[in-house]
């Protein structure tokens, strides 16, 4: 090899292993059961269904809110696990900063919710520290995920995909929903 090869060829080696590392870090967007990253917050939608106030099993997840919905509304709820990777407290987006979005551009603010399974919303989350927290009753449920809520119009089904935007730390991230 000519000697002004082995530089170029060792400079693109360092490229390539460069971007292969490029690989780990988290995007803005993804899917469900992907997790984003922003700031130091790291957030994976569990799960996503709507939520039935007269079925058994949705009781205590709606317990604080006002039934029966409006007419034409449904409940939405968002399973999620959130993780402060970082070394400092980080405060965890509020109601406002968490919105489902259809396809005819229609957002849905997450509501307040305050049972044991909901996602403390607004709260500070120390470093290190994930929701929800460990021996919860939301990390023992079905899902493993602590809630958010959210009242939509009755038809949003038909306007799939949804998607989850979420504003945290001065950066906004998507989550498709899979419903």
């Amino acid at each position: 090899m000519r000697r002004g090869h082995k530089g170029v060829l060792a400079l693109m080696l360092l490229v390539a292993l460069g971007v292969a590392g490029c690989g780990n870090d988290l995007a803005k967007e993804a899917d469900e059961g992907i997790p984003i990253k922003l700031g130091d917050l790291e957030f994976t939608v569990q799960e996503t269904r709507f939520l039935n106030p007269s079925q058994s099993d949705d009781k205590e997840y709606l317990a604080d809110q006002q039934l029966p919905t409006p007419a034409g509304k449904s409940f939405l709820g968002v399973f999620v696990e959130i993780e402060n990777t970082g070394d400092n407290p980080v405060r965890v987006p509020t109601d406002a900063e968490m919105s489902v979005v259809d396809t005819t551009g229609a957002a849905y603010e997450s509501i307040p919710s305050h049972t044991d399974f909901a996602a403390p919303l607004g709260s500070t989350l120390a470093a290190g520290a994930e929701i929800p927290a460990r021996g919860t009753a939301a990390a023992n449920g079905p899902t493993q995920g602590a809630l958010i809520v959210f009242l939509v119009n009755g038809g949003i089904s038909e306007n799939r995909p949804l998607k989850l935007e979420i504003e945290s730390e001065g950066e906004t991230g998507e989550i498709t929903l899979d419903i």
